[in-house]
């Protein structure tokens, strides 16, 4: 089978597409043909060395977090999935993979998948999965978003952030979204009620909020100073900065910087599949590239300044 994977740290030269075995699954495993997987922060950061104590320095690295297929063979103890169900899911983020999503054939444990959503393609699908697991995690469980309640998206147009867009709509959440303003009718779209241009705006002009979703890592003490009493900020991009700011926010009790690694379980994606059928969520897709031409998503997913995300179609 073909597999992309990372033959050694640097830029996106370094993925290369190999022929590799077809894995099988092992008790409480399922072997998914994949379809679609999307370009992450995660896979960015482990591709240029950034991840080296979770991914280990011994290459081939698999490169990949998400994907979504078809199961195409179970192993012993698995009973809530059989071959030909579709599904959507992730590798663990914090384990070592020679091969991962970015694969025609992936391995996981049975709660790393959970059924796709009905009526959208695999891309679209796999466009969903991290970006949508955690802007849920971030406002249901990090912030529990309450209705009424003002909130603003930083980095509003990425993959994350268009998923927060629109699912703090959904929890009836007054959304402000900070992004470039050439992205404002796309996110309106999406239901921010207001989306202010990060470029020509200061933190301190943008308002006061109950909520504060950040996927930026930078200024967030700037961000923080803008949550009412009681307010509640997260931000999911994590570098030295970041986690020096979160440390130092501490003493603010309720109103510190949260954050966390989402690593979401079937009970995630299950959530999120329904989020996806009734309509609240959507995908947002910037580009879609073959397996072969991996290297050029990564290209894409750094070089910035687009809206949604870039997907790799494995087949098809």
């Amino acid at each position: 089978m073909k597999a992309a994977q990372i033959t050694s740290f640097g830029a996106p030269e370094v993925l290369r597409v190999n022929d590799v075995d077809r894995p099988a699954p092992g008790p409480g495993e399922v072997l998914v043909s994949v379809e679609a997987s999307s370009v992450n922060g995660h896979d960015v950061i482990v591709r240029a060395g950034g991840l080296r104590m979770v991914s280990g320095r011994r290459f081939p690295i698999g490169v990949g977090l998400d994907f979504a297929g078809v199961v195409v063979e179970t192993g012993a103890e698995v009973q809530d999935h059989r071959a030909g169900d579709r599904v959507w899911g992730m590798v663990h983020p914090r384990e070592k993979h020679a091969t991962a999503g970015a694969a025609e054939y992936v391995v996981v444990p049975v709660d790393r998948v959970s059924p796709a959503p009905e009526g959208i393609s695999s891309v679209d699908a796999a466009s969903l999965v991290v970006g949508g697991a955690t802007a849920l995690i971030a406002l249901r469980d990090s912030v529990r978003l309450e209705k009424g309640e003002r909130v603003l998206v930083r980095g509003a147009a990425g993959g994350v952030g268009t998923a927060a867009v629109q699912l703090a709509y959904a929890m009836g959440g007054h959304v402000t979204a900070l992004a470039r303003h050439r992205h404002a009718k796309a996110l309106q779209e999406l239901g921010a009620d207001k989306v202010i241009d990060y470029v020509d705006t200061a933190p301190e002009e943008t308002g006061s909020y109950d909520v504060v979703i950040d996927t930026v890592g930078s200024e967030l003490n700037c961000f923080r100073s803008r949550l009412t009493k009681g307010g509640r900020m997260v931000t999911v991009a994590l570098s030295g900065g970041a986690i020096a700011a979160i440390a130092a926010s501490s003493v603010h009790g309720a109103r510190r910087i949260r954050t966390f690694s989402a690593n979401p379980e079937a009970d995630v994606l299950r959530a999120l599949a329904d989020h996806v059928s009734s309509g609240a969520l959507r995908p947002v897709v910037e580009g879609v590239y073959p397996l072969a031409d991996v290297a050029s998503a990564h290209r894409a997913f750094e070089r910035g300044g687009v809206m949604g995300k870039h997907v790799v179609a494995v087949s098809g």
